[in-house]
């Protein structure tokens, strides 16, 4: 889905108010289980409690989550919290510039701060330092928060680091035996609890659980291993590979068996008209020679004769004869111009043709299907040498050749006083009119499969996962991010919304927690673009959707 989290597909086919499983959600509800437990312990600490406290955990714990809980649940009037983040300052002298300008400390060492921590207690207000991804902070700044923590004589402050469980050898190193702090490790949730944490989401977002089975569920908590980060990716990816997969088969079963009407009118049209075309063609190859016509010279004359009998034809040998095709030859259907226009709709739309284009690709289609024409014989009761109502005039033929044809046929000439024999002639053979070429209709351009790395996708296993990076419009932006970053950055391409999107991925890993690892090693720029995990499976379904 890319990284627009409220994606119309998505949300509109499960009638969602808002992406459920998103960061921050409208109207969101601290989910109580294992951590209702947790908030009440740190209240409980933080009162009667000299110890720094560690709530540590893997990403994806809820570790941020309750650090938001903790500091809405305290008492504005009594506590006054100030939140730092390790991300932004890891050393010493940062994070205690920090939290000198959240306490409006004029200066920043460890012990100044005590003093103004001091005269805050003694206008009623404690003072909590809460640090998020603790795991980032150095030795020194550790140190500086035991310092803060243990305080002095005049006060001290209630400091809460929030990180990985990597930090806890490195703060039991720092206490060097003492008691200087108090660590809490959160727990993943239960499979009962993972359905309940699931169905909390849903609820938010106008839905219930129910759209998910028991399989699903019982595969999203083993996936996610109980925690609530990893269950809100494995959740979504769930729903947006379902809802591919049943996309694909309504596509396939509309187009096999729903076709619109005029859709079907337009396969029935062109399927008459190459059936005729190659009905006639066969035909043609059937029939025995057409009679021959006889040729007359340019400048001839026909003298009158009486009904049923040859005319006498006067010789001209100045110029090459002209042909007339036989009154037998049948005429090819349909004819450019006369015939039924053919409902081009379902063909326009795989061209990428619009709706009010030009005629010419009706006349290209048919004329595609139309068997070649050679000309027309005059009608009945015409005299030979005038022109019929609609006369069709085949090219000028070359004179006869001067051999003897093998079948020669001889026409028959009136009586007349000075009898002129016409020489025989062999049957000319239709000489087709030109075919108009077939316009083929303009096609979108359309990126390689080498250049936006379809087939590197299609070559993975659908159950490994890369990390979705970004989603552009341009093609030229995702090709110069790609370059920028070199590696194992690649991109796909998916229709969204009707238009091209471009998704920007990073490497190929075989489980989802690998892959999740590998965000701390990407450059700074790119973690700020939130990166995901997500399955090739749904990489191959959105890549073959388009």
């Amino acid at each position: 889905m890319t990284s627009l989290h409220a994606d119309e597909a998505f949300l509109g086919h499960y009638q969602f108010s808002h992406d459920p499983f998103a960061a921050r959600v409208p109207g969101f509800k601290f989910f109580p289980a294992q951590r209702k437990p947790v908030l009440g312990q740190l209240h409980h600490l933080a009162r009667y409690s000299q110890l720094l406290l560690v709530v540590s955990g893997p990403p994806g714990s809820g570790k941020t989550l309750l650090r938001q809980a903790l500091v809405a649940s305290t008492n504005k009037q009594a506590v006054h919290s100030v939140v730092v983040s390790a991300r932004g300052a890891a050393d010493a002298g940062g994070l205690m510039r920090q939290i000198a300008q959240g306490l409006n400390s004029p200066q920043s060492e460890a012990q100044a701060v005590l003093v103004h921590v001091a005269q805050l207690s003694l206008t009623g207000q404690e003072v909590y330092l809460l640090v998020d991804d603790a795991e980032a902070l150095d030795d020194s700044a550790l140190d500086a928060l035991l310092v803060l923590a243990a305080g002095n004589a005049e006060g001290r402050a209630h400091v809460f680091l929030f990180g990985d469980s990597a930090l806890l050898p490195r703060l039991e190193l720092l206490a060097d035996g003492e008691e200087r702090f108090h660590a809490i490790e959160l727990q993943p949730y239960s499979e009962d609890e993972t359905r309940e944490y699931l169905a909390q989401r849903l609820d938010g977002a106008g839905q219930g659980v129910e759209i998910l089975s028991d399989e699903q569920i019982a595969d999203i908590h083993q996936q996610s291993a109980g925690w609530p980060g990893a269950i809100n990716q494995v959740a979504r990816d769930t729903l947006i590979e379902a809802m591919l997969a049943r996309r694909g088969a309504a596509q396939r079963a509309g187009f096999s068996f729903n076709l619109p009407k005029k859709h079907l009118l337009a396969l029935v049209v062109v399927a008459v008209a190459v059936g005729a075309a190659w009905l006639m063609q066969g035909r043609t190859d059937s029939e025995p020679a057409a009679p021959a016509s006889a040729q007359l010279p340019l400048g001839s004359t026909v003298a009158p004769v009486a009904e049923g009998a040859a005319p006498v034809v006067g010789s001209n040998q100045n110029g090459p004869p002209i042909e007339f095709a036989g009154s037998t030859q049948p005429l090819p259907l349909p004819l450019v111009g006369e015939a039924q226009p053919v409902i081009r709709e379902p063909l326009a739309q795989a061209a990428g043709l619009a709706d009010d284009e030009d005629a010419g690709a009706i006349e290209s289609l048919t004329s595609s299907v139309s068997p070649p024409v050679t000309s027309i014989a005059p009608p009945q009761g015409t005299v030979a040498g005038t022109a019929p109502a609609t006369p069709v005039v085949a090219p000028v033929a070359p004179p006869a050749p001067a051999a003897v044809p093998s079948q020669p046929i001889s026409t028959a000439v009136a009586p007349a006083p000075k009898p002129v024999a016409v020489a025989p002639a062999p049957a000319p053979k239709p000489v087709a009119a030109p075919v108009k070429p077939v316009a083929k209709p303009a096609e979108k351009p359309v990126a390689s499969a080498s250049a936006a790395g379809g087939g590197w996708y299609r070559s993975q296993a659908g159950t490994s996962y890369a990390l979705q990076i970004l989603g552009t419009r341009s093609e030229g932006s995702a090709q110069a991010f790609v370059r920028q970053q070199g590696g194992e950055y690649r991109y796909f391409k998916k229709v969204h919304q009707g238009q091209p999107l471009y998704v920007v991925t990073y490497g190929s890993f075989a489980t989802r927690n690998a892959a999740q690892a590998a965000i701390k090693a990407l450059p700074a720029k790119v973690q700020a673009s939130k990166p995901w995990p997500r399955s090739f499976a749904s990489i191959q379904q959105e890549a073959q959707a388009r």
